[in-house]
């Protein structure tokens, strides 16, 4: 009898962790290239649930997943050969992490024997990614028979629910391949009867939302806030929570990353509290006696510090316990809609307190578009020209540090649906260009906001242009203006040490990587380039645009400081 040929005993071991990962829920493989991963390459190829993304660098594969699974809902799957390439993965998959994206991180790796040994492209792989992984899991080297061929099908199923489940991140699965890695061409790739009945999960119901548990206590006495951060919010959640705030006389405060600043949930939001509680006065007069919290921590940083010693009331489904202002006195691990329908009030209702903060809200918006009415051209004019003509029903990415400040300042609220993503799980700026191609990839057209900085930082993000169907807006304002409005500001060695200013000419970007280009330096300008990209029967080209914005900062941070200055001194 012939000996088993290895290269095939690991193709189909691969096949049958691919089937129980697709079984439950996996329909995309971003990979990279590398020899120690061919057998799972190969297995991908034979398993038709599958699309293949190749994606040279894996730091932009990485991102590019996140991407496309915080888009479709559904895991995406990162492959990469052994050694340091799963570990270009580890700032996306801390993004993943802090912010509840499924992904599954399948790393190849050489057989255990070489470990420790100084064996070429080989290092301890098992448990790379420590705590940001919900399981980290090594099933050793590829088995023959049928039980361990079932075996493998089920981990795979079994982290693709790890992956999707009540704490919703990434799971780790180090496969060690050993040589050869391609298979003779009479290899048998059928799978046991034992495997391919794994796949009826697919007809079965999606997993259940966690039980709503003991939410259905009074809520405490005083006056109270509903404050509502970043978050991956359940459809039923929004309508809900407005149903709650109504019924308790609740204001209800909405980071731009909550998803109800923009469609039916915004009326009734309040959007503009990052101003409001500039002002000492109505800071004091709106405090209240606890807070309800959904989600993570705002991005107004003013916000976080007035909440600090304001007892809290945390909701989160995933179990965590996103505290920075350590004021948490109970969490309810609770489906969060649930929680909204079992709010009872714990006394009289005061209707006038929610009358007070929309008073409030709408003298700020009067100085906000006052102030606006004879501004400079800005920050604050393109998001307000780019908020009314994104399509309904369309995204926007917006890249962290100042842009995403600014569209917390400026964005207000619309009625017409607006999903707005932003990788705020660790902030950074890393990533941002291949994160947004993979939301375009995994979900409806996404446009871009990034800064300079964010989209040099991304170089190879560039490459998955391709992916882009709406247009990518960077803003040109000369390096990390973020710092213009911190402590650093003015310190010594301050522009080529905090500023970081770069100039890498976007129109040769632009041409290296197939968009068209187009610099803007006024509110008419960008509408003609917004108008030619949303038109009924824009070519390609347009709506795969770069549109530059060009900033004068200084001018911006004079109106914001101008702006801040206002409602500081007004009377609320």
């Amino acid at each position: 009898m012939p000996e088993p040929d290895p290269a095939c005993i690991s193709l189909r071991w691969a096949r049958a962790l691919l089937t129980g990962l697709a079984a439950g829920g996996l329909r995309t493989l971003v990979l990279s290239p590398g020899s120690r991963s061919t057998p799972v390459v190969l297995a991908a190829q034979r398993t038709p649930e599958l699309e293949l993304i190749p994606i040279l660098d894996e730091r932009s594969a990485g991102f590019f997943a996140l991407g496309a699974a915080r888009a479709s809902g559904r895991p995406v799957a990162l492959l990469a050969t052994s050694g340091s390439a799963p570990a270009h993965w580890y700032p996306a998959v801390i993004e993943a992490s802090e912010t509840g994206v499924p992904l599954v991180l399948l790393a190849a790796d050489r057989p255990p024997t070489l470990r420790g040994f100084g064996a070429n492209q080989t290092i301890d792989q098992t448990r790379l990614f420590g705590a940001f992984a919900r399981e980290a899991h090594d099933p050793g080297l590829p088995q023959p028979d049928a039980a361990a061929l079932a075996a493998v099908a089920a981990l795979g199923r079994r982290c693709a629910a790890v992956a999707l489940g009540p704490r919703p991140g990434p799971v780790q699965i180090n496969l060690p391949f050993p040589e050869p890695l391609v298979p003779a061409p009479d290899c048998d790739t059928a799978l046991p009867e034992a495997v391919t009945t794994s796949t009826a999960a697919r007809g079965w119901p999606e997993q259940s939302a966690p039980d709503a548990g003991p939410c259905a206590a009074a809520l405490p006495p005083g006056r109270g806030l509903v404050v509502v951060g970043p978050g991956l919010f359940r459809p039923d959640f929004a309508p809900a929570l407005r149903e709650a705030a109504r019924r308790l006389a609740l204001p209800v405060l909405a980071d731009p990353l909550s998803g109800l600043r923009f469609g039916a949930a915004a009326d009734g939001v309040l959007t503009h509290y990052d101003a409001l509680l500039r002002n000492a006065a109505a800071a004091r007069a709106l405090r209240p006696d606890w807070v309800l919290r959904f989600g993570g921590a705002p991005v107004s940083k003013v916000l976080g510090r007035w909440l600090t010693g304001v007892p809290a009331l945390l909701v989160d489904p995933a179990g965590g316990w996103r505290d920075p202002e350590h004021g948490v006195l109970r969490r309810l691990v609770a489906d969060p809609a649930a929680v909204c329908a079992a709010l009872t009030p714990a006394g009289d209702l005061d209707p006038a307190w929610a009358a007070r903060w929309e008073a409030a809200e709408h003298r700020v918006q009067a100085l906000a578009a006052a102030r606006l009415a004879d501004a400079p051209w800005c920050e604050a004019q393109m998001i307000r020209t780019l908020l009314a003509h994104i399509p309904p029903g369309e995204a926007l990415l917006c890249a962290n540090s100042l842009p995403i400040r600014q569209l917390d300042t400026w964005s207000g609220s619309r009625a017409e649906a607006l999903t707005v993503h932003g990788n705020r799980g660790a902030s950074g700026i890393d990533g941002q260009l291949s994160s947004l191609a993979g939301l375009c990839h995994g979900g409806p057209p996404c446009w871009g906001l990034l800064g300079d900085l964010s989209a040099v930082h991304d170089l190879s993000g560039w490459l998955l242009a391709e992916h882009l169907r709406r247009p990518l807006i960077v803003i040109d304002n000369g390096g990390g203006r973020i710092f213009d409005y911190l402590p650093q500001h003015g310190l010594p060695g301050f522009e080529p040490l905090w500023r970081t200013p770069v100039a890498p000419g976007f129109a040769g970007l632009a041409a290296a990587f197939g968009l068209v280009h187009q610099r803007v330096t006024g509110a008419d300008a960008l509408k003609r380039a917004l108008d030619a990209a949303t038109r009924n029967g824009a070519p390609a080209s347009a709506r795969r645009a770069l549109i530059e914005l060009g900033i004068d900062a200084d001018a911006s941070r004079s109106l914001h400081r101008a702006f801040w200055d206002a409602v500081a001194a007004a009377q609320l």
